[in-house]
């Protein structure tokens, strides 16, 4: 097959679909590679180190989409991109279509087949190419909502760890996965009042015996949640529904109660934020302030810490987008179930349950597309 990554081109985003080092595998498999030039500059790969591998450097994206069956990238395809998209093509990539209606008509239209990172599963319900950036986005929401808090930034302020005869800055973590709980970790290790609530009991239990006194576990129900939220410096929000878009969990209203120059990081804002004041913001310009709160809100984080982000990500796509190029999109997808929950459109329909409720398409199962 012939394989091929662009440059992205999403605002400040740095990261790139294959490495060089995943390039030379895709090689050893017998595969095309076709990078296109400058595509690796963001985490420090030339042009040279991909030829090294063995691919082939094309001058531009166009070449990219016009001349491969199967395209990696990291971000959803931006307008320019998804109108190079052709039927038959397969696209392995983030997509989070849920709360991205142009996207997924566009995507709709150009018949390709669209697997998404974010909607793979694993075993128990893991969500495996998530995780990497998950807990990349856990770790750096603690350092911009750290930098937020200054003074100098809009915040109030105030130091996550105080010092001593000083407190420490309260945080709570709104959801106890992946992302909240490598956040929690952070601002534990910060020496941070921390709170991480959740709903599930299992999920507290074991967040619980981990951090024991280092951090807190609370219910999260309505009465809860305004008073951590009220209490807090900084917020982090960690909701996740897979597919679907983020519920809003801390209203407007919520705000009014909250400190002036608290901090509330979106996490979820890819799903479209857990926060009702959220709006997507980029490394640029990441923050802006409502009723006196400022509110991070990047879509997409793990960008900014590109080389650690692609080399992570890398390490779980590439074994997926192997078996992809070794045996077609459909025997690979029938082959593993856990890939299969990936397929989000294809051929014109929507194939993915949560996106199809959510935008109001007829969903069509991936078993029917595989019987």
């Amino acid at each position: 097959m012939r394989v091929g990554t662009v440059r992205e081109i999403k605002n400040h985003e740095y990261r790139v679909g294959l490495t060089p080092e995943s390039a030379r595998e895709m090689v050893a498999h017998g595969h095309d590679v076709w990078v296109e030039t400058g595509a690796g500059l963001g985490i420090g790969a030339a042009d040279r180190d991909y030829e090294a591998a063995g691919a082939t450097i094309k001058p531009d994206a166009a070449a990219i989409f016009a001349g491969c069956e199967m395209v990696v990238k990291v971000k959803e395809p931006q307008a320019v991109e998804r109108a190079q998209l052709r039927e038959g093509q397969v696209l392995f990539t983030y997509l989070h279509l849920a709360p991205d209606p142009e996207q997924t008509a566009d995507l709709v239209k150009s018949g390709v087949t669209a697997i998404a990172y974010e909607t793979v599963t694993g075993p128990g319900g893991q969500l495996p190419l998530l995780k990497p950036m998950s807990q990349v986005a856990g770790r750096m929401a603690i350092q911009a909502g750290a930098t937020a808090l200054e003074k100098a930034h809009g915040g109030r302020g105030v130091l996550l760890g105080g010092v001593p005869g000083v407190l420490p800055a309260k945080v709570a973590v709104i959801g106890g996965g992946v992302v909240g709980f490598n956040a929690a970790q952070m601002a534990a290790g910060l020496g941070a009042d921390v709170t991480i609530l959740d709903r599930d009991p299992e999920v507290l239990e074991r967040l619980g015996t981990h951090f024991e006194s280092r951090a807190k576990t609370r219910f999260s129900n309505r009465a809860n949640l305004a008073d951590c939220v009220a209490e807090a410096d900084l917020v982090i929000g960690a909701v996740l529904i897979p597919g679907a878009a983020a519920p809003k969990l801390v209203t407007r209203e919520m705000l009014a109660t909250m400190k002036p120059g608290a901090v509330l990081v979106d996490v979820a804002i890819d799903q479209g934020g857990c926060f009702e004041t959220s709006r997507a913001t980029t490394h640029a310009e990441p923050t802006f302030v409502v009723d006196g709160i400022v509110h991070y809100c990047v879509a997409n984080m793990p960008g900014g810490v590109a080389r650690t982000s692609t080399y992570a990500l890398n390490n779980v796509t590439l074994p997926h987008a192997l078996k992809i190029a070794d045996l077609g999109w459909r025997a690979a997808l029938a082959a593993n179930p856990h890939l299969a929950a990936g397929l989000n459109v294809h051929a014109g329909e929507v194939t993915y349950e949560a996106v199809a409720r959510e935008l109001g398409y007829a969903y069509r199962p991936v078993s029917e597309l595989l019987a």
